[in-house]
């Protein structure tokens, strides 16, 4: 019996590099797009909101909170995205991480007048059912259909994200 040679550490530290850029890059070989979890988003007025409520329009659902400098800083290109496309079958829901504190994002929304949907995660089970989201900001783009298009951790580039709501609103 032939022993296989032990692979050194930089192979085995090299390949979950590989991999882990592949899942933060949200790449996913030929599987095609998954259906969006089916999740509940308890809205900031009380009101609920299912995943398949958002079938019908183009979705992007953001992972965000208000700690998190980047998600801070994305905010106004999401408005700003959210005012162009909405007329045109656009939704956004805006999912605040369980460890936020709601009166913080009471306060953000408030203060700089989001215009979109924005739920608390409170017990964090909507986060987990999308992968267990653990980074901010994580950013699914949903089709009509409610499938996912494509994710985005950290700022998505904007001009790219807006070629891709074209073409998904025109399908």
């Amino acid at each position: 019996m032939t022993k296989r040679p032990e692979p050194n550490r930089r192979q085995v530290l090299g390949a979950g590099l590989a991999l882990g850029a592949a899942g933060v890059l949200g790449l996913s070989g030929c599987a095609g797009r998954e259906a969006a979890p089916d999740s509940t988003f308890v809205l900031l007025d009380g009101s609920q909101a299912r995943t398949a409520d958002l079938q019908g329009k183009v979705t992007l659902v953001n992972f965000w909170a208000t700690t998190c400098v980047t998600c801070v800083k994305e905010m106004p290109a999401l408005v700003a995205t959210h005012q162009k496309y909405a007329p045109r079958g656009y939704e956004t829901m805006a999912v605040a991480m369980s460890y936020d504190p709601p009166a913080w994002v009471v306060n953000f929304v408030q203060s700089r007048q989001l215009p979109f949907k924005v739920a608390l995660d409170n017990t964090g089970e909507i986060a987990k059912a999308w992968g267990d989201v653990k980074l901010t900001p994580t950013t699914y783009l949903l089709d009509k259909q409610g499938r996912i298009v494509k994710r985005y951790v950290g700022e998505p580039e904007m001009d790219a994200l807006h070629k891709l709501i074209e073409e998904l609103l025109a399908a």
